[in-house]
């Protein structure tokens, strides 16, 4: 993926960087792959705002994306490389030898007509979906499975992808994108190779409305807010905090942990964040 950059002929311009879209092959989405996507603005099925900060945005249709990888030893040929306006990452569009066509993430250095296949008997290359335990050491892969057929739940984003530590009995040690390290059913599929475009971490937006486009509305200072709005709010000019960080609902931020305990944090060996 390349960058573009754009002449100074307004504030917004200036500074601003896009990507170039050199490696998407079609434009237009395969229709049958397509569903209506209605905005909720953060609003959870009774109304109420769970999700702070959203709202508006460009319109947008749903790509259905195949993150099970199911379709066990049948050939899959590269039709296309593609836009997808609800990820960061480009989709490859995959037509089967049944005639069935498919959605995946494309990964880095998957490139129109090749072959991709899924299952014990699939190659080790690059947007190959194996079990764990078929997957050589240090191997990068993504789209990891946390549960044996649940389909890929982790390592989804622009340019992550984990890598294969080591493998002990039936499970086997990954560190994912964010440093942690995490014990995977070795029965888990995992797609072989870095999700491609890498370079969407250097995108610069250039001026607030771009940042509406995406759906994302402003956000306020809690220091800025009354103090029936806010812990942080009211007094007379700047005031400090006066007391430990807190969110709108004075719950402990910026520090005190807030994770809840699951039973699958037995399989974490080492937090992403040092305790």
């Amino acid at each position: 993926m390349a960058l573009k950059t754009y002449k100074p002929t307004s504030p917004g311009r200036r500074g601003m960087v896009s990507a170039s879209f050199d490696e998407l092959t079609k434009v237009s989405p395969e229709k049958s792959l397509l569903l209506p996507l209605k905005k909720k603005a953060g609003r959870n099925s009774r109304g109420v705002i769970t999700v702070r900060h959203r709202g508006g945005g460009s319109k947008r249709k749903l790509r259905i994306i195949d993150f099970k990888r199911d379709k066990l030893g049948i050939p899959g040929r590269v039709a296309s490389i593609e836009y997808d306006p609800n990820r960061s990452a480009r989709i490859a569009l995959i037509h089967y030898c049944d005639g069935e066509k498919r959605y995946i993430l494309a990964p880095l250095g998957l490139n129109l007509g090749d072959t991709i296949k899924a299952g014990e008997d699939a190659e080790m290359k690059p947007g190959n979906a194996l079990p764990l335990s078929l997957i050589h050491l240090g191997t990068l892969v993504h789209n990891v499975e946390l549960e044996p057929g649940k389909g890929g739940q982790v390592v989804h984003s622009a340019g992550s992808a984990a890598q294969i530590m080591s493998k002990e009995g039936k499970y086997a040690l990954l560190r994912l994108p964010s440093g942690e390290l995490r014990k995977f059913h070795s029965r888990c599929l995992a797609t072989i190779g870095q999700i491609g475009n890498v370079d969407h971490e250097n995108i610069i937006l250039g001026k607030a409305g771009r940042k509406r486009w995406l759906g994302f509305r402003p956000s306020v200072r809690g220091s800025a807010m009354t103090p029936r709005d806010h812990p942080h709010g009211g007094g007379e000019g700047r005031a400090p905090r006066g007391m430990p960080p807190k969110t709108p609902w004075g719950k402990p931020a910026l520090g005190p942990k807030t994770r809840r305990h699951r039973p699958s944090d037995s399989l974490i060996m080492k937090r992403r964040k040092e305790d």
